[in-house]
């Protein structure tokens, strides 16, 4: 049976209710500033989706543009309105931003930081885009985030799950919805504790490029303060795709737990080799081995199929949530494209609302009007619960979600269910945390 036919039929919850309005915070307005980049002068503003249409993550990429080209319908007042329902702002009419129309174009960053910025650099100079969105790897992230830094236009990332992002790498033009490592760490760990024990030996295989290491580096120290052991970390390449020659040395290895921090294509693949290793099936240090994905999402687990079974792990938001915003959006999303909507799809849907709100609230599409107007904004609506865009860091905090794959899923969609909404709280941290060190915010920069 399709998702289409199981929301139809009330099988999936559903449904849009206007959810409770936050107060807005107060911010400066951006009025004095003489000019900036691509400033619009007729009826439309054009948005840039910047998402690996090829390469390891172009699943990723591809529920990324579904979903802003949703949003961009919804901002110009067609479809159901989605998430506009539930937002606690109410600045968005469904009339564009600012009563402009919003038009898109978009590029293919191949999961490549120089492909990536070439994409951003012509969609910016060439179709006069105003702000990009998206992205499925932190690499490309941290490139054009620093791109958009220069040109004078505002970077609402997609997924991008590394520390640097918002941490030694941040800048003041670019933002971030989406949750990082050390949330994910922070969430994961005492669930692994509880569910495994606290005298375990973990060995990582780590995808080496900037969100690996800062996953594998959060792990490490989340799980070790409970009592773990890191005892091996081994770096593989973003380009691999059969890593059997990383899974045998774990065999001889006295870990009894395997923490891939892999994604997308690359977990797909490590998961199958591990399993086909019979990992799972093997008994060490006098428990049972397991396997652990510190970041999820619903298209690994699909392609990983019954690997995932019973594999725990973390994710930014879940189809699954019964908050109104996410019931909203997995009804729009479903109804359109006739499945349910990936993390990915999700932040990015909701940066693209949280960008022209701002330009609302702001009363400019100045990218500096735009920065304050989402410095401190608190807002709800959104799944995740109540969600604040921290000033320091253009980070986001919000609830976190620690996954594990289904043990008898009824259909292709229902691959991972919900173990604990951790609370906002417990994975808040304070801006000059340590592994957040290292980067200053900067100054807006306006462009032109």
């Amino acid at each position: 049976m399709s998702f289409l036919n199981l929301t139809r039929r009330g099988l999936i919850q559903t449904g849009a209710v206007a959810g409770a309005g936050l107060a807005l915070p107060t911010y400066l307005r951006a009025d004095a500033h003489a000019g900036y980049t691509n400033a619009p002068t007729g009826n439309t503003v054009t948005l840039g989706f910047n998402v690996p249409q090829t390469g390891p993550y172009a699943e990723e990429g591809l529920d990324e543009l579904r979903a802003q080209e949703l949003a961009v319908q919804h901002l110009n007042g067609e479809g159901d309105g989605g998430m506009m329902n539930t937002f606690s702002s109410k600045a968005l009419k469904g009339n564009g931003i600012l009563g402009k129309k919003v038009t898109f174009v978009t590029g293919d960053t191949q999961t490549k930081s120089d492909a990536a910025r070439a994409a951003a650099k012509s969609m910016i100079e060439k179709d006069g885009a105003i702000m990009i969105n998206g992205g499925s790897s932190s690499g490309v992230a941290v490139a054009v985030q620093g791109l958009c830094q220069e040109a004078g236009v505002i970077f609402m990332a997609g997924l991008t799950h590394s520390n640097d992002t918002t941490g030694k790498d941040k800048k003041a033009n670019g933002f971030r919805h989406f949750f990082n490592a050390y949330m994910s760490a922070a969430a994961l760990a005492p669930v692994l504790k509880s569910a495994y024990g606290a005298d375990r030996r973990a060995y990582h295989l780590t995808a080496d490029y900037t969100w690996g290491w800062t996953q594998q580096e959060s792990i490490a120290a989340a799980t070790e303060a409970v009592g773990w052991e890191t005892v091996n970390n081994v770096l593989t390449p973003l380009a691999s795709t059969d890593f059997s020659s990383y899974i045998a040395p774990v065999l001889n290895s006295g870990a009894d737990v395997l923490v891939l921090n892999h994604y997308g294509g690359n977990m797909v693949n490590s998961l199958t080799n591990a399993v086909q290793f019979g990992l799972l099936d093997k008994e060490v240090n006098g428990k049972k081995f397991e396997i652990v994905v510190p970041l999820y999402s619903e298209l690994m687990a699909a392609g990983a199929g019954a690997n995932v079974q019973g594999v725990i792990g973390s994710m930014n938001w879940n189809w699954q949530l019964q908050d109104e915003g996410s019931k909203a959006f997995t009804k729009s999303f479903g109804e359109k494209y006739g499945r349910p909507p990936s993390n990915s799809a999700h932040t990015c849907y909701v940066q693209t609302l949280l960008y022209a709100d701002a330009v609302e609230r702001a009363g400019t599409f100045n990218p500096c009007g735009v920065g304050e107007a989402l410095e401190g904004f608190e807002f709800d609506g959104m799944g995740n619960g109540p969600t604040l865009y921290r000033a320091e860091d253009h980070q986001c905090f919000k609830d976190v979600l620690v996954m594990k794959g289904k043990e008898n899923p009824t259909n292709e969609y229902d691959t991972l269910e919900i173990v604990e909404q951790t609370p906002r709280a417990q994975v808040e941290y304070a801006p000059d945390h340590p592994m957040f060190a290292g980067g200053e915010l900067g100054q807006c920069n306006p462009g032109a």
